[in-house]
């Protein structure tokens, strides 16, 4: 098949976009929840209530892992990265929520992965006890001009079939998983408390996590969007070795 099919040319990235486009989220939300149980209808008064004052709470629910006051939230993310970013994502099922474009219904963009000069390249060591370490500048050309042939090859035979009257659904087979996609991903704190414990590294994790880079970069920008939300939780969630509840 040619593949000098004339197309929007590919462009290349290293890095992902995550927007918090709404949300409904406050440590005021963790500690109504919390005492109702003792409380009843006086657990809403403390809508109305410095949740400072009661931060104590927080973190005796995050130390003694009483998860469900966590949930009475809830925060939409848009994302942007490469689809095998997402399907890593997609293995946190519990208490998350996905819509993703569809190769389906729409021409999909020529917008690839290309791992930046900061990505170690190199894995070292045996399954289970294994590093990433920096790769030489001579890997990094090697990487770089891979890809970069291969996507427009892909992308420019996509081209084709769709220039041929050939169903998107049919001519997206082509397109590699460093092709850029993009989400909305709705959450509550718990199940993203449990998406950062695997999905990223951390100095003040007890468990060690060793997370692909690329969907951790996805999570750390996660992160500062909701630690700008509910502060309290967040260093109750750092305080206890960043397990979730």
């Amino acid at each position: 098949m040619s593949t000098d099919k004339a197309g929007p040319e590919p462009r290349f990235r290293s890095d992902v976009a995550v927007e918090l486009v709404k949300h409904s989220a406050s440590d005021s939300d963790v500690l109504w929840a919390a005492r109702v149980s003792t409380a009843g209808e006086q657990s809403l008064e403390e809508l109305s209530k410095d949740p400072e004052r009661s931060k104590g709470l927080i973190n005796y629910l995050m130390r003694d892992r009483h998860g469900s006051p966590f949930e009475h939230n809830s925060m939409t993310f848009f994302v942007s990265a490469p689809i095998f970013v997402f399907r890593e994502f997609m293995r946190h099922r519990v208490g998350w929520s996905y819509n993703e474009e569809s190769g389906r219904y729409r021409e999909l963009l020529p917008v690839f992965y290309v791992p930046g000069e900061d990505r170690k390249l190199v894995q070292q060591g045996r399954p289970g006890k294994y590093e990433f370490v920096h790769g030489t500048p001579e890997q990094h050309a090697t990487v770089t001009a891979a890809m970069e042939e291969s996507y427009r090859h892909s992308y420019a035979a996509y081209q084709e079939m769709l220039a041929a009257g050939v169903a998107r659904e049919v001519a997206r087979a082509t397109l590699p998983v460093g092709l850029f996609s993009s989400m909305y991903a709705t959450c509550n704190a718990r199940s993203l408390m449990h998406f950062l414990g695997l999905r990223t590294q951390h100095e003040s994790a007890t468990v060690p996590s060793f997370p692909q880079r690329e969907i951790e970069m996805v999570g750390e920008r996660m992160e500062e969007h909701w630690r700008g939300l509910m502060p309290l939780t967040h260093a109750a969630f750092n305080g206890n070795g960043r397990v979730a509840p």
